[in-house]
């Protein structure tokens, strides 16, 4: 990456696929997680138990609905960090043909990205309900729709491909691997293949704990990692690395095997309000956060996938990696102050 120059920057430059959800928050008390056995800082699948849950939560006095799904929220993000020209960001996902649907094929444009879902009508569009308790938010999602995914019915199509072909920066959160993992693997093997960047997020513990398999399919084509440092933990427990070290654990996911040899592999581990982890050439450096408040704190829902639309923003005008990490901690200082992973209309960022 070099440093500093100015990259034009064209629509469908940066490439998303994953699950859309609609995110509907709402703040609970120890109680409503208590009932529907969640922990109050936690990312889970919905259960039969759960579906009382999505009705209750739409019946509180103060619920908020938002365009979101991991990998929508950090292309959101990123074409917000860019601004000009629109539609930098393409995304991909499933949806219903309901009223859910429509909501964010609407929030979609709003946010200027180049949204394409596979429309289909056997399942509703996919729901996340955000549980708030004080800091901390539980979420509970209800995949439906976005779990119908059909690679061939979608992705192979002519024109949805010369969409990914135009892309140079990939990213999928890595809850895809749940829905079409597929799909991650042809995408993952045309950026490797054609030397552009694809980046995964291990998204949560229970990918690394059920879904091993397909995850370590899609990593030899991983040029960038990114995680949590409780994903990062599960992580190398699941592959016996052997450590708790977060910077040991960055290291030996680093050096894990890889295709394309030309581009060693990045790996990026946020720690909250703890210091990111980055794998930097052969060295582990660490990098400050933005100092905040805590009463400024409203909401850590999308402080993850914050930070990675920041980075990719920068990464898509080829700027350093600490660029894209220093955009990356901006993106997120931004986004706690607010309910959901919302943002004010323009970044105020140098």
């Amino acid at each position: 990456m070099s440093i500093g120059k100015r990259v034009t920057l064209s629509e469908n430059t940066l490439f998303g696929m994953g699950n859309p959800l609609l995110d509907i928050s709402a703040v609970v008390d120890k109680d409503f997680l208590d009932k529907y056995g969640l922990k109050p800082n936690d990312q889970i699948l919905a259960e039969d138990k759960h579906k009382a849950l999505f009705a209750e939560m739409v019946q509180r006095n103060k619920v908020e609905y938002h365009a979101g799904g991991s990998t929508q929220n950090s292309v959101k993000i990123a074409q917000w960090m860019i601004q000009k020209p629109q539609k930098v960001a393409t995304f991909f996902g499933c949806i219903g043909t309901d009223q859910f649907g429509q909501i964010l094929k609407q929030k979609a444009e709003e946010a200027h990205v180049d949204a394409h879902y596979y429309e289909q009508s056997e399942e509703p569009t996919g729901t996340c309900a955000a549980c708030i308790t004080g800091d901390n938010r539980s979420l509970v999602a209800n995949l439906a729709a976005a779990n119908c995914y059909k690679k061939e019915k979608h992705l192979d199509l002519d024109g949805n491909w010369e969409l990914v072909k135009k892309a140079k920066v990939y990213y999928i959160a890595g809850f895809f691997l749940t829905v079409s993992p597929d799909s991650i693997v042809k995408v993952a093997t045309h950026a490797s293949e054609n030397n552009k960047i694809f980046g995964l997020n291990l998204s949560a513990p229970f990918i690394s704990q059920f879904f091993k398999e397909p995850l370590m399919k899609v990593m030899p084509y991983v040029d960038i990692l990114f995680g949590n440092e409780t994903e990062a933990a599960t992580f190398a427990g699941v592959l016996g690395f052997g450590t708790e070290d977060i910077a040991e654990i960055a290291k030996k996911a680093q050096n894990l095997p890889k295709e394309n040899a030309k581009r060693q592999r990045i790996v990026v581990f946020t720690q909250g309000k703890d210091d990111t982890v980055a794998t930097v050439g052969d060295n582990v450096t660490v990098f400050p956060v933005l100092d905040i408040d805590q009463n400024d704190i409203v909401d850590t829902n999308g402080a993850g996938d914050a930070f990675v639309g920041g980075f990719l923003s920068a990464l898509v005008q080829e700027h350093s990696l600490e660029e894209c990490i220093r955009a990356g901690h901006y993106a997120a200082n931004v986004i706690i102050r607010r309910v959901g992973c919302t943002f004010p209309e323009k970044p105020n960022y140098q």
